[in-house]
């Protein structure tokens, strides 16, 4: 697509392009870090791997989904910086891809990684993939090869309430919810692992080299005396002829993989709720102009506009209360055909902002329009005259409206996410179907400078600059999505086909009526 031209001035021109030279560097780094938290294990366990004749567990994916179609990786950046790197994408691959022209969740254990063992980002991302599974009525198809618990770390990941008991529990729950669930053993499936294939629907095992058993040799060695090879224990043959815990018997991976296929295609399907779709038209300006208004450093203002309309299609944006509560941008568009309620930060909230943002998001939920917010906010207006004025009580109209809103809502933080401000703007608290980041974007409850100001003040020292430096570490992108505090950090030119996407997605929910609490008047 040829770049549209532009009536800039000089200083204007230099301006974008030092700011287009400053983001493409980051877009690099990007780049260089999902190429390496994506690359697997050591290439020793890779070779090791191979020489199983196993494939890598992306490869498998690549091989579950159909052709040409996407296959949308959350959270590729869990465990980043933790656990001295040993854990690239916390052992897991984890996302929605089309199986039969119908959207799947794909769990996928990599092997090269631990033995595919749990840490504590390892059962969160799995368990959040189970969520966005329930929520959206997406069948779940686990690539099982895993060692269960990374024992060093038992106690992190196994007695509470959300550790790794709470993937079994999510299975029952999901299958009784009538949403299938199907298990493709093609490696190891250990201790409670085990009970991953045993409480699907359906299990598909690979002949001598898929084993299900609760303890392996080296257990059952040691707890009775017994010793028996890992094929006799739990292998293909034992579990589809002997003890019925799995239904197929595959001859490889490619064979089980493609059984895997036949059984999505015969699985009944969901209607997708019904929406007024258009034609697409794609954005009056090229995506690649959005590097044009983003800068790492977050206290230069963000044009909001100039980024929605480089999302939406052609010139459907139509602003709502144009002129009313400028520091809060609201408006109705299509993205790729699909109908969409914008809300974006042009700065802090104030309390008209904060009304306006309320009257926007009922009338979304009336007209059943999904939420799309772009984050990019220092909080809530602060001082004498905002809090006599009630700027409080406002911004509890908005984080009411938020926290009822029953349309699907994708958050996607374009700059900094700070204080209250995350929380009114649909952040991780308050239930988006899906939590996005750009790769320069940060997340806290304020920021460094702000927090060492605030101590200053509060205990009269100096300014600190360790706590400036610790605030900073802390806020970034890669420190977020490390912790699943989001569902992925991605580049923004493909941010377009990314929501389109994951809107259609949410089009398996069923309509739900927005119930709002006391509004404070």
């Amino acid at each position: 697509m040829e770049k549209i031209k532009h009536n800039y001035s000089t200083e204007e021109v230099s301006d974008a392009n030092t700011k287009e030279s400053e983001y493409l560097a980051v877009i690099a780094e990007f780049h260089r870090r999902v190429a390496a938290v994506t690359s697997h294990g050591s290439a020793k366990a890779v070779g090791k791997h191979r020489e199983r004749g196993k494939l890598l567990a992306r490869e498998r994916i690549d091989l579950l989904v159909d052709p040409r179609t996407p296959f949308v990786e959350l959270s590729s950046f869990a465990a980043y910086g933790q656990y001295g790197d040993a854990f690239p994408s916390a052992g897991i691959v984890t996302g929605i891809g089309m199986v039969h022209g119908r959207e799947c969740m794909i769990v996928a254990n990599d092997a090269t990684v631990k033995g595919g063992t749990y840490i504590r980002e390892t059962i969160k991302k799995h368990i959040r993939a189970q969520e966005i599974a329930m929520q959206n009525q997406l069948p779940c198809i686990y690539l099982v090869d895993s060692g269960g618990i990374f024992l060093p770390e038992q106690a992190q990941v196994f007695p509470d309430r959300f550790d790794f008991g709470r993937v079994f529990f999510n299975q029952a729950r999901l299958s009784a919810e009538g949403i299938p669930q199907i298990a493709v053993v093609m490696g190891s499936c250990t201790a409670g692992g085990a009970y991953v294939p045993a409480i699907c629907d359906e299990t598909i095992i690979v002949r001598n080299q898929g084993t299900i058993f609760i303890g392996g040799p080296p257990l059952v060695k040691a707890a009775t005396g017994e010793e028996v090879s890992a094929e006799d224990l739990g292998g293909g043959d034992v579990h589809t002829k002997i003890s019925g815990v799995a239904d197929h018997l595959a001859d490889d991976d490619v064979h089980a993989l493609r059984i895997c296929r036949d059984l999505v295609s015969g699985l009944p399907r969901v209607k997708k709720r019904e929406i007024d779709l258009e034609k697409v038209i794609e954005p009056s300006e090229p995506a690649e102009e959005l590097y044009d208004f983003l800068s790492t450093d977050l206290k230069k203002p963000i044009n909001v506009l100039a980024i929605a309309t480089r999302l939406v299609d052609g010139d459907s944006f139509q602003e709502f209360k144009a002129e009313y509560g400028k520091t809060l941008l609201t408006g109705f568009a299509r993205i790729k055909g699909i109908p969409v309620g914008i809300l974006g930060n042009q700065s802090f909230l104030t309390a008209e902002a904060a009304r306006k943002g309320a009257h926007f998001i009922q009338l979304c939920n009336q007209r059943q329009i999904p939420l799309l917010f772009l984050q990019n906010i220092s909080g809530f207006i602060v001082g004498k005259k905002y809090e006599h004025e009630g700027i409080a009580r406002d911004g509890a109209k908005l984080i009411n409206a938020v926290a009822n809103s029953s349309v699907p809502k994708i958050t996607l933080v374009i700059g900094g996410s700070f204080g209250a401000g995350n929380y009114a703007m649909a952040g991780r608290a308050y239930d988006p179907d899906f939590l996005l980041m750009w790769p320069h974007s940060r997340i806290a409850v304020m920021g460094g400078e702000q927090a060492s100001g605030v101590l200053q003040t509060i205990g009269g020292s100096g300014k600190d600059n360790s706590l400036i430096e610790q605030f900073d570490e802390e806020s970034t992108a890669y420190y977020s999505s490390s912790r699943l505090w989001d569902d992925g950090i991605f580049d923004p030119v493909d941010t377009r086909d990314l929501l389109a996407f994951l809107f259609r997605v949410t089009l398996n929910q069923p309509i739900r009526e927005a119930r709002y609490g006391v509004f404070r008047m």
